[in-house]
């Protein structure tokens, strides 16, 4: 049980760093992002409530307010990743590490999430 609860924390660690970064990204360097946006096709108006969407998508996973918005949290960041890693490699720019890494984390946190909330049952 306590190696779960290390892959929890250590997953859900660095995916928390991860979507920090990122969401600091969004909001600092908002002209760099928005041509990023662009070029793979997205609208550039989508940074600023994506970067509050992320930032929101945390706090629901670390704390236990609710159960279903800690699921709908885990499922937001994984068509988040999913569209990202799609565009990326339908673009061809060789950029599609990142979100490949975050989806590995995510199903780490989340289903070490899962086993641990159960055994707790």
């Amino acid at each position: 049980m306590k190696i779960t609860k290390i892959v929890f924390y250590v997953a859900t660690g660095l995916l928390t760093l991860m979507m920090l970064f990122s969401a600091g990204m969004y909001i600092f360097n908002n002209a760099e992002v928005s041509k990023l946006f662009n070029a793979l096709g997205y609208p550039s108006y989508i940074v600023y409530p994506l970067a509050v969407a992320k930032i929101l998508g945390l706090i629901a996973i670390w704390s236990n307010y609710s159960e279903k918005l800690k699921q709908w949290a885990y499922a937001g960041f994984f068509y988040d990743f999913i569209l990202a890693l799609s565009a990326h490699i339908s673009v061809g720019d060789g950029e599609f590490a990142p979100a490949l890494v975050a989806i590995v984390l995510l199903f780490a946190s989340y289903f070490t999430e899962t086993a641990r909330s159960t055994a707790e049952a």
